[in-house]
C-alpha cells in the first residue's frame, strides 16, 4: 500500500510518530511516497526529520496556536482571530495537499492531529482511504481522564479533535497502557516507538533532562536551576535562531532540538521533566526513567496528557519546573517497564490486521462514525 502522511507540526511529538510509522509500514513492505507538514513562523522543521523521513517533503501553512508575549501560555481567543483570519492562506494549502495527492496516487492518507487533514478529506473526497493517529483520539475511549472544571476548554479540544478526523475511515488511538474495547469505532493502539529508542542502553548519570514544547518556559527553568545549583539539568527546546547551546549557568545548558543527542541524554538522564506531550514521556517510559509532567498554560489537551500518564503510573504531573520536587521521584518499576514494551512490541501484529481487513473491505466499507462530544 502507498501512503500519504499529513502531519501537525508543532512539537516533536508527531514527528518522531510520523518517523516510526514510516519504519513500520515499509518494514511490512508498504511506501511513504509523500508526506506534508503544517508550518508554523514559530519554528523551523527539524534536520532530524528531514534526514530521517526519507520521502519528498511539502511544507504548508497551517492552523497553530498562538502564544502569549512571553512564547509561553496558549491563548486560546487569540488563537482563534488569528487562525480566522488565515482562511484564505489555509485554502491554498488545502490545494497544494490535493495537489500533492494527486501527484503521489496514495492508497491511505494518514493524518497525525492537523486539522488541514479533516478539512482536505471533507471537501476533497479524495479516493484515497483517511486514516487518523494520535493520543487524543483516547478521548472517545470512556476511561479517558478529562480535565476537571474546564468545560469550554474541553468542548473546544474535542471540537478540534472532531474536526481533524473528518470522514475518517481508521481511528487509531495511541494510550500509554493497552485498555478495555469500548465497542466504539476506536482502535485503541500502542505508542510509535523508533527503532533508535528501543537500541539505546540505558545508564544513569548525575543530570536531570528538561524538554519544552514553548521556548517560554526558558526562563522557570533557569530560576529553578538557580534555585538548585547542585542539580545539573540539560534543556533542549526548539527556539528559533537560539544557539546550538548555550549556557546560561555552570549547572544549565539549553540545546536546539537535535534528536540524536536528545535521545542519547535521554538513556543517560536520572529523569526527564518536560511539558505534558505524549512521545518524549513514553520514550521515557520505555528506557525506565521517571517522568515530571508541566502542562503548557492555556493548552487543555496537555492538562489531560498528564492526568492520562499520573493515571497510567507513567510520572507525576507538577504545576511549574520544580527540579527540587523532581529529585525525590524514585524509579520507575521494572515490572511496569515490561509490560510497556511488550504493548509497543505488538504493532506490527496491529498493522497487519488493519491492512488486511482494510484491503479486503475498501470497495465495502463506508466512513468510520466518529464519536459524540462526551
Amino acid at each position: 500500500m502507498r501512503f500519504l502522511f499529513i502531519i501537525q507540526g508543532e512539537g516533536r511529538g508527531h514527528l518522531t510518530q510520523a518517523i516510526s510509522f514510516g519504519q513500520l509500514i515499509r518494514s511490512q513492505g508498504h511506501e511513504l511516497v509523500s508526506v506534508v507538514v503544517g508550518k508554523s513562523k514559530r519554528r523551523e522543521l527539524p534536520d532530524f526529520f528531514r534526514k530521517e523521513i526519507s520521502s519528498p517533503i511539502l511544507s504548508v501553512d497551517s492552523p497553530n496556536f498562538e502564544c502569549d508575549a512571553q512564547q509561553r501560555k496558549i491563548q486560546l481567543g487569540k488563537t482563534i482571530w488569528k487562525n480566522a483570519l488565515r482562511l484564505p492562506v489555509f485554502w491554498k494549502s488545502l490545494q497544494a495537499i490535493d495537489q500533492a495527492v494527486k501527484t503521489a496516487q496514495p492508497d491511505v492518507i494518514l493524518n497525525f492531529y492537523d486539522l488541514l487533514g479533516g478539512f482536505y478529506n471533507l471537501f476533497f473526497q479524495p479516493k484515497a482511504r483517511f486514516w487518523v493517529i494520535g493520543h487524543q483520539y483516547l478521548i472517545w475511549h470512556p476511561d479517558f481522564h478529562f480535565a476537571p472544571n474546564r468545560r469550554l476548554e474541553k468542548f473546544l479540544f474535542q471540537l478540534n479533535t472532531q474536526m481533524t478526523a473528518l470522514g475518517a475511515d481508521e481511528i487509531l488511538a495511541l494510550s500509554f497502557l493497552p485498555q478495555k474495547k469500548s465497542g466504539s469505532n476506536l482502535r485503541v493502539v500502542p505508542p510509535l516507538l523508533r527503532k533508535e529508542v528501543k537500541t539505546l542502553n540505558p545508564i544513569q548519570r548525575d543530570f536531570f533532562l528538561a524538554y519544552m514544547v514553548n521556548p517560554g518556559y526558558g526562563e522557570e527553568v533557569i530560576r529553578y536551576a538557580k534555585k538548585y545549583p547542585h542539580l545539573q539539568i540539560k534543556a533542549y527546546w526548539d527556539k528559533k535562531d537560539a544557539a546550538e547551546v548555550e549556557n546560561p549557568l555552570p549547572n544549565l545548558s539549553f540545546h536546539r532540538v537535535n534528536d540524536r543527542t536528545f535521545l542519547e541524554d535521554m538513556a543517560a538522564c536520572k529523569g526527564l521533566v518536560c511539558t505534558a506531550g505524549f512521545e518524549s514521556v513514553c520514550e521515557a517510559m520505555y528506557l525506565g526513567k521517571p517522568v515530571m509532567m508541566i502542562p503548557v498554560a492555556g493548552q487543555y489537551e496537555q492538562a489531560c496528557n498528564a492526568l492520562d500518564a499520573e493515571a497510567s503510573g507513567v510520572g507525576i504531573a507538577s504545576a511549574d519546573f520544580d527540579f527540587g520536587k523532581f529529585e525525590q521521584v524514585q524509579k520507575k518499576d521494572p515490572e511496569g517497564s515490561l509490560i510497556f514494551k511488550e504493548w509497543t512490541a505488538s504493532w506490527p501484529k496491529i498493522l497487519s490486521e488493519i491492512t488486511e481487513v482494510k484491503e479486503q473491505m475498501a470497495s465495502e466499507t463506508s466512513p468510520t462514525q466518529i464519536p459524540a462530544f462526551q
